[in-house]
C-alpha cells in the first residue's frame, strides 16, 4: 500500500503533493511499470484523506500518461521510456558556454556601447509618448517585412546619408542580421554556393553553413575580392562589405566594385549581398558611397543594422532587396511573421524620423574619433612603438596592429590574455580550408576600441607593452 508523509508538503494543495510523490515515484523506478495502484476508495481510507483529493491526483497522472485505467480493473503505472532519476549529480550536467570573455578582462574583440552614451532619456520619452496615445497600431501584427512606418524612415535615412535610392517596401526588417542571412539563403536557395570574402566573420560562415548553404572563401588582396576566373567561377552568390571589410579594414576599389557588378550580370541567378554595417563610423573623409547605389542591374542585396549604431542588445537589422525579388520574397517567405515587435519599431521609427538617430551619430563618431586618438598616442609613445605598425586607422571601429615578431598569433594571444586584454588577430579570420595565409597579415592585431574608455586604454597600452614587448624584432 502506498504511504506518503504529509510533513513536508509546505504550502502546495494536498492534491498537487500526492500528485508530486507519486509520480517522483514512477520517474525513479520505485513504482515498477504495470503495477496496479491502489483504489481510490481504499488509497483515500489509509492516507486519511477524501476520494474527492486521490480523484484529482490520478486524473491529474492519467491526463500526463504517468498511469492508465482498465475498465472495471483499476489504476496501473505506465512504462515511461528512458525514465531519468530527478537526483542527477551536478557533474552530469552540460555547463554553461562562457562566450564572451572575463568580465576582468579588456575585451578588443566586440563591440559594446557603454550606458553613459545611449540615449536612454530620448528613448525613455519616445515609448512614454508612443503608450500614451494608446495607439490601436501597436497591438496589430505588422506586415512580414515590418512596420511601414519604420521602413520609411529607413528609406528616408539611406536616401540622405547613403545616396540609396528605394521604396520602404523593399526595406526587410528582422532581429539582427543572423535571422535575415537564413531568409535569404531560403530565398535564393540553399543549392546556391556563397562565396565569402577571406578573411570574414565567422560567424557569418557558420550561420550559412547552419542553414544549409555551401560556403566557399575567396581570396583578397589590397583592393577587396580578387576579380580573376578561379576566384569567381563557382560562387553564384558573393557576400562583400565595401565600405570597410572586417577585420582587414579595406575599402574596394571602384574599379572593383564595377568589376564585381560586371560578374554578377553575366549570368542570372548570381547576387551580391553588401554588408554595410558600420559605415556609418568613417573617421575621415566622405562616406564610401554604397554599392546598392552604383547597381544598374538589380543585382546588389542590402544589408545594415542598428546593433553597432545604437547598441549590441537592440537586434534590430534590415535588407533591402531589389524589386524583382519582393515578389518572389513574398510568394516564397511571406507567411513568415516580422520578428521585431510593434513597440520596438515605432520607437525607433520616431527616433529616425524626428532626426535623434542623426544627431547620436554625430555625436558618437565625434567620441570614436577622439577614442581612436588617444588609443594610438598611447601606442606611439610606448614601448611598442617602433616595433609595431598601425595600419586601416579610418574606415571603421578596429584598427590593424602588425607586430615585427616570430613569435606565433596564438602565443601573442595568449599572452595578451595572461595581462588581462582579450585580442584577436586576422589569422583568426581565415578560413580553415584557406591554406595560401599571405605573410603581410601574419602577427596582425585587430584592436576594436569602441568598448574602452580614456582611463581603460593606459592600462591597456601597459598590459600590451608586458605582453608583447619582450617578442618583439
Amino acid at each position: 500500500m502506498l504511504t506518503y508523509s504529509y510533513s513536508g508538503r509546505g504550502s502546495e494543495s494536498l492534491y498537487e503533493y500526492l500528485y508530486t510523490c507519486i509520480k517522483h515515484d514512477i520517474l525513479t523506478g520505485v513504482l515498477a511499470p504495470h503495477t496496479k495502484l491502489p483504489s481510490k476508495r481504499v488509497f483515500a481510507a489509509n492516507q486519511g484523506i477524501s476520494i474527492v483529493t486521490v480523484e484529482n491526483t490520478y486524473g491529474q497522472l492519467m491526463a500526463e500518461g504517468y498511469i492508465y485505467s482498465r475498465p472495471k480493473s483499476g489504476f496501473y503505472v505506465s512504462a515511461i521510456a528512458g525514465q531519468i532519476p530527478e537526483n542527477a549529480q551536478s557533474s552530469d550536467l552540460i555547463p554553461a558556454r562562457q562566450e564572451h570573455p572575463a568580465e576582468s578582462s579588456y575585451n578588443l574583440v566586440s563591440n559594446h556601447t557603454s550606458a553613459e552614451h545611449f540615449p536612454f532619456s530620448i528613448w525613455a520619452k519616445i515609448i512614454r509618448q508612443l503608450l500614451s496615445t494608446q495607439d490601436a497600431k501597436l497591438l496589430i501584427s505588422p506586415p512580414p517585412g515590418g512596420a511601414m512606418e519604420l521602413r520609411s524612415a529607413i528609406a528616408s535615412h539611406l536616401y540622405n546619408f547613403r545616396g540609396i535610392t528605394c521604396e520602404p517596401e523593399q526595406i526587410i526588417i528582422g532581429a539582427g542580421t543572423e535571422y535575415l542571412y537564413t531568409l535569404i539563403v531560403q530565398l535564393l536557395g540553399r543549392e546556391k554556393v556563397y562565396g565569402l570574402e577571406n578573411p570574414s566573420s565567422k560567424k557569418i560562415r557558420r550561420i550559412y553553413q547552419a542553414a544549409g548553404a555551401k560556403v566557399i572563401p575567396l581570396s583578397m588582396d589590397g583592393e577587396g575580392i580578387e576579380l580573376t576566373a578561379e576566384n569567381l567561377a563557382v560562387p553564384d552568390i558573393v557576400q562583400i562589405s565595401p565600405s570597410h571589410h572586417f577585420p582587414t579594414g579595406i575599402v574596394t576599389s571602384v574599379s572593383r566594385r564595377y568589376g564585381l557588378l560586371q560578374w554578377a550580370s553575366e549570368s542570372p541567378g548570381r547576387y551580391i549581398i553588401e554588408d554595410d554595417y558600420d559605415s556609418e563610423f568613417r573617421l575621415q573623409g566622405r562616406p564610401i558611397p554604397s554599392l546598392f547605389s552604383m547597381d544598374a542591374t538589380d543585382r546588389v542585396i542590402y544589408f545594415n543594422t542598428f546593433t553597432k549604431s545604437l547598441a549590441s542588445t537592440i537586434r534590430i537589422s534590415y535588407m533591402v532587396l531589389p524589386k524583382p525579388l519582393l515578389e518572389i520574397f513574398y510568394s516564397k517567405l511571406g507567411f513568415y511573421s516580422c520578428t521585431v515587435s510593434n513597440f520596438e519599431q515605432y520607437t525607433l521609427a520616431a527616433f529616425i524620423r524626428e532626426e535623434y538617430f542623426e544627431k547620436h551619430i554625430n555625436r558618437m563618431r565625434n567620441h570614436y574619433r577622439m577614442l581612436r586618438d588617444a588609443l594610438i598616442r598611447q601606442i606611439l609613445d610606448s614601448a611598442l612603438y617602433p616595433g609595431a605598425e598601425i595600419s586601416e586607422e579610418n574606415a571603421g571601429l578596429h584598427f590593424l596592429l602588425k607586430l615585427r615578431t616570430r613569435e606565433p598569433d596564438a602565443v601573442l594571444k595568449e599572452k595578451a590574455l595572461k595581462n588581462g586584454v582579450t585580442v584577436s588577430f586576422l589569422s583568426d579570420y581565415y578560413s580553415s580550408d584557406y591554406r595560401q595565409l599571405k605573410t603581410s597579415y601574419e602577427h596582425t592585431a585587430i584592436i576594436n576600441y569602441s568598448a574602452l574608455s580614456e582611463e581603460d586604454m593606459v592600462q591597456v597600452v601597459q598590459a600590451l607593452c608586458s605582453a608583447w614587448f619582450p617578442c618583439l624584432a
